[in-house]
């Protein structure tokens, strides 16, 4: 059962449910959107209103029919790379590790967390839950483990997370290296553009590979590189901050619904200087 909010928008009164898009009782098709605007110093920029927002699909200009600001629930999965080119030089994992149980702490008691472990066997070693000791407990009895089957691994925790409820999440923490995944990167990412999950992968170490960036893209999140270890716990503070405090915009779109399925792209810009506005770039409908 979706939860549908009721909220006003210039006196009308339309129903807001705060998942990415769904068919309502109605037959309207009311297209939902998350937007993170942050400023140049990559804080959130709050007190922004729906008249400060511009959305277009397939290029033509829509009108926000439902907004609101403010903190939603979330459930996030935390992907964390066990192989055993995470325990070498360095100890990656144990920085991981760390960096995890920071993020966790920095999200509010009701949030809920689940925690994959990436080696050469993808294993969701805590269900999601916001219960943070069995969860912290998990983390802790990681060690190094295997090879990096990441491809694969992402799209399980994907698959996982969509179990929660409101916003849904994925923050990666890897070096970045792919060994043996059956899937694909491009497969990767058309499977996370179609999952309404927003993807925040961090690489550990000398490189960022592609796939991060066009992860994190797709999704409307936020990838990041780390060189020095005492840069990460910054850096989960930061997607924990502005994971509590995002933007739901809401339309229903102009064209008329096709016969089959397609591919719709969506461009949420904000009309403040000095912003930066992520959302994810689209949706497959009617």
């Amino acid at each position: 059962m979706r939860q549908i909010v009721p909220l006003f928008v210039g006196g009308t009164l339309v129903a807001f449910a705060p998942e990415a898009y769904g068919q309502f009782t109605s037959g309207v098709n009311l297209v939902e959107v998350y937007a993170t605007v942050t400023d140049r110093q990559g804080e959130p920029v709050a007190g922004l209103k729906a008249d400060d927002f511009q959305v277009a699909e397939d290029g033509f200009s829509q009108r926000i029919t439902a907004f609101t600001a403010g903190e939603f629930p979330l459930a996030v999965a935390i992907g964390l790379d066990r192989s055993f080119s995470m325990g070498g030089t360095g100890n990656r994992l144990a920085v991981a590790k760390s960096a995890a149980r920071t993020f966790i702490g920095a999200l509010r008691p009701e949030d809920q967390v689940m925690v994959v472990a990436i080696g050469s066997e993808t294993e969701v070693v805590a269900p999601l839950s916001s219960e943070r000791a069995s969860v912290l407990g998990a983390i802790d009895r990681l060690d190094a483990w295997g090879t990096t089957a990441l491809y694969d691994a992402t799209r399980v925790a994907l698959d996982a997370i969509q179990a929660g409820k409101g916003r849904r999440a994925l923050v990666l923490l890897s070096d970045g290296t792919d060994r043996y995944s059956d899937t694909r990167a491009a497969d990767l990412v058309d499977r996370a553009r179609h999952s309404d999950v927003l993807i925040y992968p961090i690489a550990l170490g000398s490189a960022r590979p592609p796939v991060f960036a066009e992860l994190a893209a797709a999704t409307g999140g936020r990838s990041f590189f780390v060189r020095e270890p005492r840069e990460l716990a910054a850096v989960v503070t930061t997607i924990a901050r502005e994971l509590r405090f995002q933007y739901l915009l809401g339309y229903v779109p102009t064209r008329g619904p096709s016969a089959e399925p397609s591919w719709h792209a969506i461009d949420v810009t904000v009309n403040r200087p000095g912003v930066l506005v992520r959302a994810r770039d689209g949706y497959t409908g009617r």
